[in-house]
């Protein structure tokens, strides 16, 4: 499909026919004859790519890594289209990419804040293409010294990896920068708070009315996500003859199977399903109808609410109530029946829900295990019948030191009874 032509000065160049029956030539200047046949090699991909409008990765790669010069004569002959990544800063790059963003407004705030943190550190001027690994590392170091905690610091640089893997996709640059830095744990142990049934009785008494005794009680023993879940749910999601609950998941709607999830009618949420109910207008459709709109920050309430119940507000408050949820239903149900009602898997219930909690530390000081008592048992089994074996060998071994022995037919060291006792050996059977 192409060849290599060489000139009298040792420069090579590759010629091939295109596609509209003309003759072209890319000059690749100064070059071993075994540099011209890997880029020959290419140039066939590229033109087979052309045709079929497929192009192997190997492929892409290489021609992600060319230098500008050299790709703009294959954009000369019509083998790639032009480019100018020269000129795509950081600035430009991240622009393209939030235009073309299509997840909820919630995400796109905190993919907002890693946009922030790159335009800060790098610049906006700043090349896409000359960014290295050692400057992404140097970026994850600097929101380490910045004070963000590693949840938060993981969590940017598996934003930061995924948006620059779309400028290798967009053929910017070769390879992701961002690919091997290391995110860490995604989690804070140090903000969990299990919130015990007391404590949620004193908010539930505080609160200031059944619709928000509603929302608390949803989240701390129905275990949904606030507000996405509470907002979305409705009275035809509540089956109150097969104490079962339909909700609807917004955050997960986009995975297969992941638009709703059923929980069950649990006895500590139905009398506030129930009251909301009867104070419900005929016809409304949502569970929740008051606190609906945009500008109403629920946390902040929250917080108030906690305060008024003469406790100190906890970190993370939605997320610790169900958080707590799932971390007593674990201790109850298995925990993919567990995981199914909460909807998540057991990674992250485990790396972001359960919880080791004070009680757990009660119980087990309590009072010895199961086992522990049937080794203890065993172990005073055993003792009281090696003493009672070892009194009957002596007894046996004294009196047959005090019998007569028979000279015609002496004891051999297997056959004594008492040897066979002491040392666990088989009678000697002669027939």
């Amino acid at each position: 499909m192409a060849s290599i032509g060489n000139d009298h000065n040792g420069h090579r160049r590759i010629l091939f026919v295109a596609g509209d029956g003309s003759r072209k030539t890319i000059r690749l200047g100064l070059a071993t004859m075994k540099q011209a046949e890997a880029f020959r090699t290419k140039v066939e991909a590229l033109i087979g790519g052309s045709i079929t409008g497929i192009v192997d990765d190997e492929t892409s790669r290489w021609l992600a890594d060319l230098p500008d010069a050299m790709h703009s004569r294959l954009a000369a002959v019509g083998l790639v289209k032009s480019r100018n990544r020269t000129a795509t800063t950081v600035k430009m790059f991240l622009a393209d990419y939030f235009a073309g963003l299509s997840v909820k407004a919630s995400t796109a705030e905190a993919y907002g804040d890693t946009r922030r943190c790159l335009i800060e550190f790098f610049g906006e001027s700043r090349p896409v293409r000359s960014i290295e690994p050692l400057d992404a590392d140097g970026w994850r170091q600097h929101l380490k010294a910045a004070g963000l905690a590693e949840a938060t610091v993981g969590r940017r640089v598996g934003a930061a990896r995924m948006m620059f893997k779309c400028a290798v996709k967009w053929k910017l640059i070769g390879q992701n920068p961002f690919a091997d830095v290391k995110t860490g744990s995604q989690s804070n142990k140090d903000r969990m708070f299990f919130i015990t049934l007391e404590a949620a009785q004193k908010v539930l008494d505080a609160c200031p009315d059944a619709q928000w005794r509603l929302l608390f009680a949803l989240s701390r023993y129905g275990g949904l996500r606030c507000p996405s879940e509470h907002l979305a749910l409705k009275w035809g999601d509540v089956d109150w003859e097969h104490n079962r609950i339909r909700v609807p998941s917004p955050k997960t709607a986009h995975h297969e199977g992941g638009d709703c999830r059923f929980i069950p009618l649990f006895p500590e949420l139905r009398p506030h399903l129930q009251e909301v109910f009867d104070e419900a207008e005929p016809g409304t459709e949502y569970v929740i109808t008051k606190y609906r709109w945009t500008n109403c920050n629920l946390r902040t309430q929250l917080y108030r609410i906690i305060m008024r119940a003469g406790l100190k507000p906890w970190p993370k408050p939605f997320h610790n109530l169900r958080s707590s949820r799932q971390t007593e239903l674990a201790e109850k149900y298995p925990i993919h029946v567990v995981c199914a009602w909460l909807g998540n898997s057991r990674a992250i219930a485990q790396e972001h829900y359960l919880q080791v909690t004070d009680s757990h530390f009660a119980d087990a000081a309590k009072e010895p295990t199961p086992t522990a008592n049937v080794k203890q048992e065993a172990t005073n089994n055993s003792a009281a019948q090696n003493a009672a074996q070892y009194t009957a060998v002596t007894q046996r071994t004294d009196r047959k030191a005090t019998e007569p022995t028979d000279e015609k037919s002496p004891d051999l060291p297997g056959d004594s009874e008492s040897y066979r006792l002491v040392h666990n050996t088989p009678a000697v059977i002669c027939r």
